[in-house]
Formats: C-alpha cells, sequence, structure tokens
C-alpha cells in the first residue's frame, strides 16, 4: 500500500524557494510506493507562474496540487518554507529551508525546527548559525528566564540540486543562432563582461542583501577612465518583471553613477530585466563575452545562482562568508575579504531577520582589487574554474541531491508510526436466568478489604 506524502511549498513561485521545492518534488515524484499530493502557496510577492503544463515535470507536479483543506493525516509531511511557518499535520514532519543570510536566526525560527521530526537545511553555514542561536526562555507570568531556547531535534544539510543536464559548459556557445544570444550581443558591444544575477531587495544604498548598489559603485571604481573597460550585466528586477519595476531598477542604477559624473569615462552597466527560461540562463553563463560572475552579497542560505554559474565553468568572484562557500574555496574562485557588521534598523524584519544580527559587508578596496586582478588574469583563473564546475558537477547535481534526499525518505518510512490494530474483547459467555427460576443468582465474591488510618 502506497504511504501518503503531503508537500507545502512556493512551488509555482519565481524565487530560490521554488527552485529548491520543484526540484525535492522532481526527486521523489517516480517513486511508486509514494502517493504525494502538493500545497502550493505564496512566497512573498514574487509571480506565481513558473510551472508550464505543456512541460510533463511540471505537469506532474501541478496534478497533485491540492487546496490544504481538510486533508486526512498523511504518513509524511513535508514543509519546505522558513520554520516559523512550519506546520505539523503528518504522523513524520520534515522540514526543508535555506533559513539565514545572518550570523544569528530567531528564537521563531528554533521553536518552528523544534516542532519537526527532522530539519534539512541548504548549507553547512546555515545548520551552523541554527545550533549557535540560544535564547531565554522567559516565564510568561514570571518573567524570569526558565531554560533556553535552542535547537533540540535532528538537522542535517541537504545541498540544494543543480540540474547538470542544463547548467553545464555549452561548446561553441559563442557561434549559436539562438535568438537569446543574438539578444545579448546587440545589447553588449563589450568583450569582457562581469555577470551579476540576483534579486534587487529593499533598502538603501548598502543596506539590500544582495549589495548591489556597493557592487555597481566598486566596479565603476575598478575601470574608470580605463582604456577599454570590461562592462557589467546586471540580471535583476525587483519585485517583479513589470515595466514599472524596470523603471525603478534603473533609476538605482543611475543613481549610482551619478555619484561620478565628474569623471568622464565610465564602463557600461547593462541591464538584462525580465523573464528567462533555464537554458537561456545556462547559455548567458556559457557566453564568451561572460568572463566572471560577481556577488558582493551580504549573506546566502546556499546562493544558487553562484553554484549554477560554476557548474558552466564560469569564474565566480564573490563575498567569502556564508553558504556560497560550500562549493566555493580561495583555490578555485575569488573570495572578497570584508568583515561582519549590524545589520541597518531599517532591514529588520521580525522573525526573519532580528537583532542583534549582523551579515557580511565587503571590502570595498578589496572588490576594486578583485575586479582588476580577475581582469589581467582571466584566463589562469579560468582554467582553475573548469576545476571547480567539474567537481560541482558531481556533488551538488540534482542526482545527488536526490540520491541522499531518497535516503532520508526511505529513513522516515520506517519511522512512520503503526496504526494500532483492531481489537476484540473476549467477554464471559452469561447464562440467561429466568424469571421463575429457583436458583439464585450467581455471587461475585469480591476480596476482603482493610480500613486504612
Amino acid at each position: 500500500m502506497k504511504k501518503q506524502v503531503l508537500m507545502c511549498a512556493p512551488f509555482n513561485t519565481r524565487s530560490g524557494y521554488g527552485d529548491h521545492a520543484r526540484s525535492i518534488f522532481y526527486s521523489i515524484m517516480d517513486r511508486e510506493d509514494l502517493e504525494i499530493k502538493c500545497v502550493d502557496v505564496r512566497w512573498g510577492s514574487t509571480p506565481r507562474n513558473h510551472l508550464d503544463p505543456k512541460i510533463p515535470k511540471h505537469k506532474k507536479l501541478l496534478d497533485t496540487f491540492i487546496d490544504g483543506k481538510n486533508i486526512q493525516q498523511p504518513d509524511i509531511y513535508i514543509d519546505i518554507r522558513i520554520p516559523n511557518e512550519y506546520q505539523t499535520p503528518g504522523k513524520v514532519n520534515i522540514g526543508i529551508t535555506a533559513g539565514v543570510e545572518a550570523d544569528i536566526c530567531s528564537a521563531e525560527f528554533i521553536q518552528g525546527c523544534n516542532k519537526m521530526g527532522l530539519n534539512l537545511v541548504t548549507s553547512n553555514f546555515t545548520k551552523e548559525t541554527f545550533m549557535r542561536s540560544v535564547y531565554d526562555k522567559v516565564n510568561n507570568n514570571t518573567k524570569q528566564p526558565e531554560g533556553e531556547v535552542r535547537i533540540s531535534k535532528p538537522m542535517e544539510v541537504l545541498s540544494e540540486g543543480i540540474d547538470t543536464d542544463i547548467y553545464q559548459p555549452i561548446p561553441n556557445a559563442g557561434k549559436s543562432d539562438d535568438p537569446f544570444k543574438k539578444q545579448i550581443y546587440d545589447l553588449i558591444k563589450e568583450n569582457f563582461v562581469y555577470l551579476f544575477v540576483g534579486q534587487w531587495g529593499k533598502g538603501g544604498y548598502g543596506e539590500d542583501r544582495k549589495n548591489i548598489a556597493v557592487m555597481i559603485k566598486c566596479f565603476i571604481q575598478a575601470f574608470a577612465n580605463k582604456p577599454n573597460p570590461p562592462a557589467l550585466l546586471l540580471k535583476t528586477n525587483g519585485a517583479d518583471f513589470s515595466i514599472l519595476d524596470k523603471k525603478e531598477t534603473i533609476d538605482k542604477i543611475r543613481q549610482v553613477k551619478d555619484q561620478f559624473k565628474s569623471l568622464d569615462n565610465l564602463p557600461s552597466v547593462y541591464l538584462l530585466h525580465g523573464d528567462l527560461t533555464l537554458e537561456q540562463m545556462a547559455l548567458l553563463y556559457n557566453l564568451p563575452k561572460i568572463k566572471a560572475m560577481l556577488s558582493c552579497t551580504h549573506g546566502e542560505g546556499f546562493g544558487r545562482p553562484l553554484a549554477e554559474a560554476t557548474c558552466c565553468d564560469l569564474p565566480v568572484i564573490a563575498s567569502n562568508w556564508s553558504g556560497q562557500l560550500d562549493f566555493l574555496n580561495p583555490k578555485q574562485s575569488l573570495l572578497i575579504n570584508g568583515e561582519l557588521k549590524p545589520i541597518p534598523k531599517s532591514l529588520i524584519w521580525k522573525p526573519i531577520i532580528v537583532e542583534p544580527g549582523k551579515w557580511f559587508c565587503v571590502d570595498e578596496g578589496d572588490v576594486i582589487n578583485k575586479l582588476r586582478l580577475f581582469h589581467k588574469n582571466h584566463k589562469a583563473i579560468k582554467n582553475n574554474a573548469k576545476k571547480l564546475g567539474m567537481w560541482n558537477r558531481s556533488k551538488f547535481s540534482l542526482t545527488t541531491m536526490a540520491r541522499d534526499f531518497n535516503k532520508v525518505i526511505d529513513k522516515a518510512l520506517t519511522a512512520i508510526p503503526e496504526s494500532p490494530k483492531p481489537m476484540s474483547l473476549k467477554l464471559p459467555k452469561l447464562k440467561k436466568v429466568s424469571s421463575n427460576s429457583n436458583k439464585k443468582p450467581a455471587t461475585i465474591k469480591l476480596p476482603k478489604l482493610k480500613k486504612v488510618t
């Protein structure tokens, strides 16, 4: 008999959590011992239109969707969200999260994890952050501490899986007649381009989590008034892919460039705004014009676009802190120095980003140095990136993730408590005594009771 599995996640969203949730589903969707149902939920304001019923595996996922109301208790429940949203309707409950981008997580996140039978996180950084976050447990009546709030349930690392059938080196990508390649080459005239991929979030200068404004500033400083400068391509957007969002993104770029009005020759900064297919993203990472992936991020739970880029053998220049260090190293990529600093109060967002949390702030001088170093030595660094790509395509592939997650499911199946078997009571046979019978009714001898003083 098939075991019932219920999954809850932002499956249809164009987000990192959506990508991760879909890959988790795909890893178990063909198991004959499971019957899977899925509840699709929102993820902030990200668009909910990723799944295309014309794509077979998308159709298979869409066919599992239910509204989540009046469901029977599943054997295994899998919740792929942030921990304060976790529910526990299953006989066995598993929480999966990228967790945090700062050096601590909230008490609410810990309490959410402690509701689950098992917690899976996407990086060693995330696990370490959860494990070191400890809070006083306060009595609601006396307001006095009475113990601690810390992780008490099992927590393991399950890295995100990259589809290496798509994200891999593409021979002769520069000779492709793909219309998307033509679009990029028509847009960008330079032959040496740094690429950034990520959402431009909330916050002022230096406050958005991806730290995009600071990255643009450092790029301009590195190559302003230089002959034949490289370009920077930003594959970014705000909340969505609307015309208004594109205008707001362009305005943000101009605000940074306006700091350099006194300079005559500034390097080009291009914007690629809108939705791309996975195949277009892979081609972008492989185009000969694109020389390196750049990120000055404040923190990542994993850093999926960076991992995808490495699987295409694209060199990466990124912050030397947080989740991406699971698949980046200083020998085969360029890691930017910096230090942990308090998260701006305007960015505190309980229970997701809490005080007194800190995140990573790049050393702007080192960003400039690393950009110039790569510009001079990119061919040698490219060779190291190829070695990293080969390793990451093996260790962080969808196949590897699926293998590891199926082991988790196998173990969970053995932990499902057995339903109680129906039992019958054997009662003594009673003889009917008629009212006209002279026989005395049977008596029951009771034990003698002693009085206890």
